[in-house]
């Protein structure tokens, strides 16, 4: 891995021929750095990640650049050194407890593991800083001022890999250092300089770490007993947690009758668990390796049903869906089209961008720092599970069992988002909308939260063909829907952001936008998402009024769609596992969802989307069993 990186536009040569030379080097040079022959490398279009004995680099694209190349052979230099370099139990003694600290202290010890590497061996230093090049690129953050939009721990972990390394930030990311620079030189500098000194050993460079975030003054979120201590106090807690699981482990050893009893209770434990476990409510959270189509017997819980037919009472009908349509984004026009009206939305919200991609950072950060940590048990290797070294005393053939600590993070969640496509989105409200889906999109994709944006409208202005058909019928009185529905898919759940990117664009097309249905709309939504095997799944209107459609109110009451869209809004709420919100612009749709936000200027949907979303993810909404539910009868 080591040797320099030359020109990084010019596509490198096999690239799009060959890559498993490519693959097969990387992987060797992971396994030297880390000092494990067994360690697992796969290649993969996901997020990159290294848990346990395997590591998860993201593939090569088909046309590979050079700095395609070294910002690969980047993420696995860093992965590889932190298995080197990295002890997760010292690292778990002295974090601090509050997660600001925590998230410098975090990011600073990444970069003590990157610049022992990048001092040894200049080709690894080369990698590092194309990877974090192309990181900073991606976050958005080369333009910021306010130290709110920058984050504290990438700024001091970038200060630190100066004094470590000698190399500057890299030229994405000098924003982010010159907003922090002054205030952690001014609190902190004496303490930064003491680093370099202890780079070898981790404790003493943790120790070191502490004493900077005092300097920082924040002191109070560090752990207030000994971190010895609290190690100690940990694993008693695990032993107590555990307690049930190892009961009967605590009579008298030697004795052989007293050891059969003891394994007999512990049987007897084991099965009160999993009987206890059988009877969990469906609503508590599930292991990640279970699935979420995984339940246990005897739950009380039904399965995810589509809506009914009917929602509550309503009188909705529909005279005709033969002429209604879902359809994808590419087949309503080529890929030509698709292309220019891309650049022409990117051109129109230049500006806008980087501002809506600064909240989608701090999203992504609120989101990432949320991510919950388990452990997994009874392993042949790992960490020594001491909770569990009664065992040895009471049957010494008994093995030893070990633990490994594994992130989970949202990869159990799946998001909506249903735009509305009428004619009074046309103008700002819409540019805004599709910019903010597309880059709430792809940081919930870093996230490892699944996404789909979806759109609706109506195919023609004044009823279309379902008006015709009625009028070949001799209009029967109180036809019901009198219109034919498009519901659009800009991008499916299981779509990758980068394929689906251009997508968008067509919201600019000149005679798309016509009228609203948002009753139909949200049913649609709803039951896509029911059929979609994630636990939890989150549905985001976003429109600016209430359902219009000429042709429909011309021969119904005036009130027709609105009460269809309040009788299906009430069903979701009440009855469904979806949790529903929804952002009005210009209109206050507080009227009719319960969790809503009401906008009077577009420029403020970037915020209200970010913040909704942050602040569902924070809390744990329970909801009850579900119908399913169509879009009326005929």
């Amino acid at each position: 891995m080591a040797g320099r990186i030359g020109d990084n536009t010019k596509p490198a040569k096999g690239a799009a021929v060959d890559r498993e030379p490519f693959r097969r080097a990387v992987a060797g040079c992971m396994r030297a750095i880390a000092g494990e022959a067994e360690l697992e490398v796969a290649f993969a279009n996901e997020r990159p990640g290294l848990s346990g004995g395997r590591a998860r680099l993201p593939d090569l694209p088909k046309r590979a650049t050079r700095n395609d190349i070294a910002v690969t052979r980047g993420m696995a230099d860093a992965m590889a050194l932190r298995r080197a370099r990295h002890d997760a139990r010292v690292h778990a003694t002295l974090s601090p407890d509050g997660r600001e600290a925590r998230a410098v202290f975090d990011a600073v010890e990444q970069a003590r593991c990157e610049a022992i590497g990048a001092n040894a061996m200049a080709g690894v230093g080369d990698n590092l800083a194309s990877m974090l090049e192309d990181k900073y690129f991606r976050s958005n953050l080369a333009d910021v001022t306010d130290r709110a939009e920058a984050p504290l721990e990438d700024a001091v972990a970038l200060m630190v890999r100066e004094r470590l390394t000698g190399r500057g930030a890299p030229a994405s990311a000098r924003a982010v250092v010159d907003v922090w620079r002054d205030f952690v030189e001014e609190k902190a500098g004496p303490s930064l300089d003491r680093l370099s000194g202890a780079i070898e050993s981790q404790e003493a460079f943790a120790r070191a770490v502490r004493d900077l975030l005092v300097s920082m003054n924040m002191a109070e979120e560090l752990a207030q007993s000994d971190p010895e201590e609290e190690s100690e106090d940990e694993e008693a807690g695990d032993r107590q947690n555990r307690d049930n699981e190892d009961g009967g482990e605590e009579k008298e050893a030697g004795q052989d009758e007293a050891q059969a009893e003891s394994r007999e209770a512990e049987g007897a434990n084991e099965e009160a668990a999993e009987a206890e476990g059988a009877e969990m409510s469906a609503d508590e959270p599930v292991d990640e390796e279970d699935g979420p189509d995984s339940h246990t017997p005897n739950e009380s819980r039904r399965p995810d049903q589509p809506l009914t037919s009917q929602p509550g009472d309503s009188d909705y009908t529909i005279f005709t869906q033969g002429f209604d349509e879902e359809v994808g984004a590419e087949e309503l026009c080529d890929e030509a089209e698709l292309d220019r009206l891309r650049a022409f939305l990117d051109k129109q919200l230049t500006a806008l961008q980087g501002a809506v991609g600064r909240l989608a950072n701090r999203l992504q950060r609120r989101l990432m720092a949320q991510q919950n940590r388990a452990w997994d048990f009874d392993l042949e290797e790992g960490y020594l599970d001491t909770a569990r070294l009664t065992r040895i005393v009471t049957d010494p053939m008994q093995p030893l069992s070990f633990k490994m600590e594994r992130d989970t993070d949202f990869r159990d969640t799946i998001v909506t988002l249903l735009i509305d496509n009428s004619g009074s989105m046309r103008g700002r409200p819409i540019t805004v909308a599709a910019t903010c889906a597309d880059i709430l999109a792809r940081t919930l994709e870093r996230c490892g939260v699944k996404v789909e944006v979806l759109g609706f409208t109506t195919r023609a202005w004044k009823g279309g063909q379902s008006r015709e058909a009625w009028l070949r019928a001799g209009k029967p009185a109180r036809p019901g829907r009198l219109n034919d529905i498009r519901h659009i898919v800009y991008k499916s759940a299981d779509a990758p952001w980068r394929r689906a990117r251009r997508n968008l664009g067509l919201m600019m097309r000149e005679g798309l936008l016509k009228e609203n249905i948002d009753g139909e709309a949200l049913i649609w939504a709803h039951n896509r998402l029911l059929a979609r095997p994630e636990q939890r799944r989150i549905l985001m209107m976003i429109s600016d009024g209430a359902p219009v459609d000429d042709s429909t109110l011309s021969v119904n009451p005036g009130n027709y769609l609105e009460r269809h869209l309040r009788a299906v809004i009430e069903e979701i709420e009440t009855r469904s596992p979806v949790e529903l919100l929804a952002i009005g612009i210009g209109h206050d749709v507080t009227r009719y969802y319960r969790r809503a936000v009401t906008l009077t200027d577009a420029e403020e949907l970037a915020g209200a989307m970010t913040e909704q979303l942050a602040a569902l993810f924070e809390e744990e909404t329970v909801k009850g069993p579900v119908r399913r539910m169509a879009g009326g009868r005929r």
